[in-house]
């Protein structure tokens, strides 16, 4: 697959996995060796952990337990569809304000391999870390 044909193609099924919940679909964007950064891994797993996950087997999981907890505050995804990239590297955002109101404020960042997501960074915005604040426990 071409750059360009790659980024469309994880660009379109990344969002669609996740708004369907679709963890075959998500665990097959990634390479074996891929390595996700969030801040929500950091909150999810507080006890020390960096917030960063390596490996296809590790990243399923965490979105497979993501993906049990609807109700976590996360669950709204809407974006305008523009994706910025440069060669094997792609973003896109996920803005605060959307037609229905606010949401959490994202902004993935994906490093392209073979065709595969070889390194995934999701940044946050200022609503988004407040709502990560009210998940952690107190």
């Amino acid at each position: 697959m071409n750059p360009d044909a790659a980024i469309r193609h994880i660009h379109r099924q990344w969002h669609d996995s996740v708004v369907h919940r679709d963890i075959e679909g998500l665990t097959a964007l990634y390479a074996e060796d891929a390595v996700f950064e969030s801040p929500l891994v950091w909150a999810s797993r507080p006890e020390g952990d960096s917030g960063i996950l390596t490996g296809r087997a590790t990243i399923r999981d965490f979105f497979e337990d993501g993906f049990r907890s609807p109700q976590n505050g996360l669950g709204r995804w809407y974006r305008t569809g523009i994706v910025f990239s440069a060669g094997q590297q792609m973003a896109w955002e996920y803005p605060r304000q959307t037609p229905d109101g606010d949401q959490i404020d994202l902004m993935e960042m994906i490093d392209l391999a073979d065709g595969l997501i070889a390194h995934h960074r999701v940044y946050w915005g200022w609503v988004g870390v407040r709502t990560l604040a009210r998940l952690l426990p107190r």
